[in-house]
């Protein structure tokens, strides 16, 4: 009894005798088994609260935040203490109760990660496709935090082994149950005899803490992700139609285009607007380009009428009408419903709009699944045939790459034909070539131009680059602090513009005929919230009068155009001078 390590007994024996290398290799089960136990429960509250309270936000946010919050406040060693004693020793009973007691810990970091994660632009795809809700948390949201929950899970491991440990040591769970807590609570009794005996199960629990730790930190490591993560919230808030200022009257009814935005206002929970009275048409087939320069509204519209403005940002009146449908009064509902098969979205960064984790045959499978197509070799099938369709050369290669692995370009071409999957009859496509070169820029532009020849597909183009409305759109709406000065084909916009801004702005793209230095806008945008009386530009325009600042200008109707200018005359004059 209490030997030493020999040759016969490589760790000694206890006090009665026994090998304690045999019962430590004994207590491995019922150690590790209580860890697992704490940290199945720990798990299974944490990931799905955290993952809901973070991409849902709102009322289920703040329901899990707070009750967490309040679980945090509670001392968990006095609750696993009450639950010992209630559930007369039994270990389940406690390591379940720290389970319990540290998942809000978790919820809190998945709550967080969710929040980072889920207005990426691949999440925002996946939305306009018309995943459900629950299959996004499932497969992007869930896989893109696995780094922080594999962290918490190896660092909450080793806390529950060491608190079993202590429980064990201390005899308040079962003492018949050879865990290394009790070897060492055993060998405390002894200490004055031999010291020997407290090292083995010491060093065992030292050393499996500390390889739980390093084991996380690699795994995370191993999975990290290199994107940058963005911070914005996808929501939308329907809202009453509100009145507006000579507007409705000069344009058509919804019923006439498949696609109609109608005095459309988006402002901030706080209540600054963002965008106010916008309005425009598109017509079947027809490609109208959203034109302005950087913060005058352009990705803010095109996020609104697809029902996904960022966080903090609301539709705060007007309509957005598919088909006559308006799809604001109708709610999330209304949009799900033609997301993806009415509705489809190109973003400007295609690589972002791809999920690192999928390759590109998991992707359009994925949507394609949602559109009923059966089986999974029909679905290989279209798949294959979408991406022929936007001409990418090799689609059995490409089908198995990951989007690492594939060119920007090419990243444009699967956005697209992850777009084209759902048979949208509308694009709305922000900025689509802005991260391509020129040459890659002109393939892309004659690839959506012949998908309208072939499809009848309406494009809505979100653009500041002249060249491309004047290479594929019919017409043109111009877009100036929130607020929309000008409709009109794109030929008339080139040739006689009816709205000062829209002039400068023509004046002011590069071109060969140009000689000299390029002329410029004195001032600048003005910012939310700080927007005018009148006319936002009068303070730039060269044009204005009083008038211009006494009253909101509405817009008016021209020969070709709709003009938000009281001035429209003298531009006309100009442009023949």
């Amino acid at each position: 009894m209490l030997q030493g390590p020999s040759a016969e007994h490589w760790l000694g024996t206890d006090t009665l005798g026994r090998d304690v290398l045999s019962r430590m290799l004994y207590g491995i089960s019922p150690t590790a088994s209580g860890a697992a136990q704490a940290l199945i429960v720990f798990l299974a509250l944490g990931i799905p609260l955290g993952v809901i309270a973070g991409y849902r936000g709102g009322l289920a946010d703040q329901v899990i935040s707070r009750v967490a919050d309040l679980a945090l406040s509670i001392p968990p060693i006095i609750i696993v203490l009450v639950v010992i004693v209630v559930s007369a020793g039994r270990p389940v009973a406690a390591m379940a109760s720290l389970g319990v007691l540290g998942a809000p810990g978790l919820i809190r970091v998945v709550r967080a990660a969710s929040a980072a994660v889920r207005d990426e632009l691949f999440v925002t795809a996946a939305k306009v496709s018309g995943v459900s809700q629950l299959r996004i948390m499932r497969t992007h949201v869930l896989r893109r935090i696995r780094g922080p929950v594999v962290v918490q899970a190896s660092l909450f491991g080793g806390v529950a082994l060491l608190f079993q440990a202590g429980l064990s040591f201390l005899g308040l769970l079962d003492p018949d149950r050879p865990t290394w807590g009790a070897i060492m609570g055993e060998a405390s009794t002894v200490i004055t005899q031999s010291q020997w005996l407290l090292i083995p199960p010491g060093v065992a629990i030292t050393l499996t803490v500390l390889a739980l730790g390093f084991l996380g930190d690699a795994v995370r490591d191993a999975s990290a992700d290199t994107d940058a993560v963005a911070t914005a919230k996808a929501s939308r808030e329907a809202a009453s139609p509100r009145t507006s200022t000579a507007t409705s009257a000069a344009l058509p009814d919804p019923s006439d285009y498949v696609l109609s935005v109608r005095e459309l206002h988006v402002h901030t929970t706080s209540g600054v607007p963002l965008i106010t009275d916008i309005s425009f048409d598109l017509a079947a087939g027809e490609t109208v380009g959203l034109v302005g320069e950087s913060g005058c509204g352009k990705s803010i519209t095109a996020l609104a009428v697809l029902g996904l403005t960022p966080g903090g940002i609301r539709i705060a009146g007007g309509g957005v009408y598919f088909d006559g449908t308006d799809l604001v009064a109708g709610g999330e509902a209304a949009y799900r419903r033609i997301r993806g098969s009415g509705l489809g979205y190109i973003s400007q960064d295609p690589m972002a709009a791809l999920d690192p984790v999928h390759t590109v045959g998991s992707h359009l499978n994925e949507v394609l699944k949602l559109r009923g197509v059966g089986s999974s070799a029909a679905r290989r099938e279209r798949a294959l045939e979408l991406l022929s369709q936007v001409h990418i050369a090799d689609p059995q290669r490409v089908l198995k790459s990951y989007p690492h692995q594939i060119s920007g370009g090419m990243a444009q071409r699967i956005s697209i034909a992850i777009a084209l999957a759902g048979r949208p009859r509308v694009l709305v496509a922000d900025e689509p070539t802005t991260a391509l070169d020129v040459t890659v820029q002109s393939e892309i532009l004659s690839l959506l131009h012949e998908l309208q020849e072939t499809t009848g597909l309406a494009l809505l183009l979100i653009t500041h680059d002249w060249g491309v409305v004047a290479d594929i759109c019919d017409r043109a709406v111009v877009m100036y602090a929130g607020d929309v000065v000008e409709v009109a084909p794109a030929h008339t916009v080139f040739t006689a513009p009816t709205h000062p801004y829209t002039a400068a702005l023509l004046a002011a793209d590069p071109s060969i005929e140009h000689s000299g230095r390029l002329p410029t806008l004195p001032g600048r945008v003005p910012a939310p919230g700080l927007w005018p009386q009148g006319c936002r530009f009068a303070a730039r325009c060269r044009l204005a009068t009083e008038a211009c600042s006494e009253a909101r200008v509405p817009l008016i109707k021209t020969s070709e155009a709709l003009s938000r200018c009281l001035h429209t005359d003298l531009l006309k004059l100009e442009k023949r001078a």
